[in-house]
C-alpha cells in the first residue's frame, strides 16, 4: 500500500507574503508582516514579478543547505497587490501617519514546488526593486546567474503564509 506524503505529493502550492509600508504599524501587525517604513513602487515590483513566471532554474533564490535533485520550478502565478490602509482605517491612520501613509502589500505566488526560502528570497528581491535599489529587468540576470548572492535579501519569516495546496 502507498503511504501518502502531504509534502511530496502536492501538485501546487500558493503562498502569500505580507508587507506593511508606512512609518507606524501596530504591535499586533508586527508579528504577521514585514514592516518597511518607506513607500515602494508597486509598478516596478509587478514588472519584475512577471519575469519570474514560467519554468526557470531558481537556484539564485535558494538558501544554502537545500538538498534537491533539481532547482527547476514552475511559477504559474506571481502577483503584487496593494491595499491602501487609509480606506479601512482613515481616522486612525491619518491621526498617526498623516493621510494615506500606509499600505498593505500582498505578494502572491503559486507554483509546482518551492526551494528552501525561495519565496522569501523572491520577496526580498522584489522589495529591492520596489525601493529603487535595482531595476525590474535585473530579475533575468539573477535567474541566469544561478547565484544566491546576486538576488536580494531573504525577507523575514513572519510575513509568509501558505494559503493553498492542490493535490
Amino acid at each position: 500500500s502507498h503511504a501518502f506524503n502531504a509534502r511530496s505529493e502536492a501538485r501546487s502550492k500558493t503562498y502569500q507574503y505580507f508587507v506593511m509600508t508606512g512609518s507606524v504599524i501596530s504591535p499586533f501587525e508586527r508579528r504577521y508582516v514585514w514592516h518597511i517604513p518607506q513607500p515602494l513602487n508597486v509598478k516596478w515590483m509587478t514588472e519584475a514579478a512577471m519575469l519570474l513566471k514560467g519554468r526557470h532554474d531558481f537556484s539564485a533564490f535558494q538558501a544554502s543547505g537545500g538538498s534537491v535533485k533539481t532547482t527547476i520550478r514552475t511559477i504559474t502565478e506571481m502577483e503584487v497587490g496593494e491595499v491602501p490602509l487609509a480606506q479601512f482605517f482613515l481616522p486612525i491612520v491619518s491621526a498617526v501617519t498623516g493621510p494615506f501613509g500606509s499600505s498593505l502589500l500582498v505578494f502572491r505566488v503559486c507554483g509546482d514546488g518551492f526551494l528552501r526560502h525561495m519565496v522569501r528570497a523572491i520577496v526580498g528581491t522584489l522589495i529591492d526593486i520596489g525601493s529603487g535599489r535595482r531595476a525590474p529587468k535585473n530579475i533575468d540576470k539573477i535567474l541566469m546567474s544561478g547565484d544566491r548572492s546576486q538576488a536580494g535579501p531573504t525577507a523575514p519569516p513572519q510575513g509568509l503564509f501558505l494559503v493553498g495546496v492542490d493535490y
